[in-house]
Parts: C-alpha cells; sequence; structure tokens
C-alpha cells in the first residue's frame, strides 16, 4: 500500500476519503489487514504528512481509528479524548486537519459501552472529569425514549445518549467552526457521525448525519 503524498491527497475527494474508510473497517472485521511496510511508512513521512481524514474519537483502548479503519502512517489524523467530546481544542486540530494539512473528509466516532458515556449517564463529579462530562450531559437530557433507569446500568439508555451525543458533536462542529462549515458546505470536506461496536468490530455510520459535496437530506442545523 503506497503511502499518501501531496499529490495522493490532492486527488482524493471527500466521497473517495469516506468509501476508503468504510473499506477499511471492513478489512478490519473480516481479518483481512492490508500488510504494510511500517518502516517505509516512516522514511515516506519523514518530511511531510498527507492525512487524507480526521477521526474524532474516544481515548478508549479498543478504539484506535488507525486499527478499526486499517489506515497506515501518515493517512489519518487521529483526534482521541474521553467521550470523544467536540472542544475549542479538537475545533483548532480539525480546522488544522482540513483547512491547512488537506484532509478531506470528518468522522465524530462514539463507542458502545463507552465509560465517558456512562459517567454522564450517573452525573459523576470528579475532579476535571466533571467539565469533560457537562459537555455529553446535553445529550443525556435529549434522550426522551427510556422512561426507567436512566443510569449506566441500562444498556439500552447508554447507547442512546452516545448516539445522540455523536449527532450532537456534528451538529457542534459545522455550528463552532466557520472555516469547517465553509468547507463543508462548499463541498470541500465531507462529514458524517458514527459509532463502533466494541463486541463485532463494526463501524455503523449515522447516514442522516452525512453531509457530501455540501449536501445531505437530513443536514444538521446550522447557525449562520
Amino acid at each position: 500500500m503506497k503511502t499518501l503524498d501531496k499529490i495522493a491527497q490532492a486527488n482524493i475527494t471527500p466521497r473517495q476519503a469516506f468509501e476508503l474508510l468504510k473499506a477499511g473497517n471492513i478489512r478490519f472485521v473480516e481479518n483481512l489487514r492490508i500488510n504494510r511496510n511500517l518502516l517505509q511508512m516512516v522514511n515516506d513521512t519523514s518530511n511531510g504528512q498527507w492525512p487524507m481524514a480526521a477521526i474524532v474519537s474516544c481515548m478508549d483502548s479498543r478504539t484506535s481509528a488507525e486499527l478499526i479503519f486499517d489506515q497506515g502512517l501518515g493517512d489519518i489524523f487521529s483526534i482521541r479524548l474521553a467521550g470523544n467530546v467536540v472542544s475549542e481544542n479538537v475545533l483548532g486540530s480539525l480546522e488544522y486537519a482540513c483547512k491547512v494539512a488537506g484532509s478531506k473528509f470528518i468522522v465524530v466516532l462514539g463507542h458502545s459501552k463507552c465509560g465517558a458515556i456512562k459517567g454522564a449517564c450517573d452525573a459523576v463529579e470528579l475532579g476535571n472529569l466533571t467539565a469533560l462530562l457537562s459537555k455529553i450531559a446535553p445529550a443525556v437530557f435529549a434522550e426522551k425514549s427510556v422512561t426507567e433507569e436512566r443510569n449506566s446500568h441500562n444498556p439500552a439508555f447508554v447507547e442512546a445518549v452516545s448516539k445522540i451525543h455523536v449527532e450532537r458533536s456534528v451538529q457542534a462542529i459545522m455550528e463552532q467552526s466557520v472555516i469547517l462549515r465553509d468547507m463543508i458546505l462548499k463541498g470541500e470536506i465531507g462529514i458524517i457521525g458514527a459509532s463502533y461496536d466494541v463486541e463485532t468490530g463494526v463501524v455503523a455510520f449515522m447516514d442522516h448525519t452525512l453531509v457530501l459535496e455540501g449536501i445531505t437530506e437530513s443536514a444538521p442545523a446550522v447557525a449562520v
């Protein structure tokens, strides 16, 4: 597998980047990962990097984006923190990835059985973690379908909150970054939310959150 360079990155469209990520996860699940010469990739990227996509995911040890999308060194930016929370720092990182470094696609990736989501469901307070979990709390309040046992002991509630949190994060990126919103609406980059299943390895993309070529049937509301 050839390491991405400036020309290859420039020739990848947002749609192609999305398809490459989907194909990579299929390979991962089927245990057909590409045999890469990682040392060669180290050499190839020693003077620069040209990733095709940026993934915002959780710090969970089971959710390494490079592995679950079967990507090599220099192929993607991986932005990881507990609960895949979108903060000012994450937005700045995404702006760098797309506007400066040329990435073509953004994925906000939640996952099943997320400890941060469980903590938010239980309104946990613990040092600096309290502020982080407060950014997930709106998704807890927004989940209305579960009326009983609205806590971490109810897997259905946890998963529902997790998906709402991803949806809200996609929306937050478009609302809070003028740079990224402009690029998305112009079709220069694409964005989607997704959820990784820690039991199967499958990434389920949330098609209703997809904005590609500046178009989606269910585009997130954006503040103009």
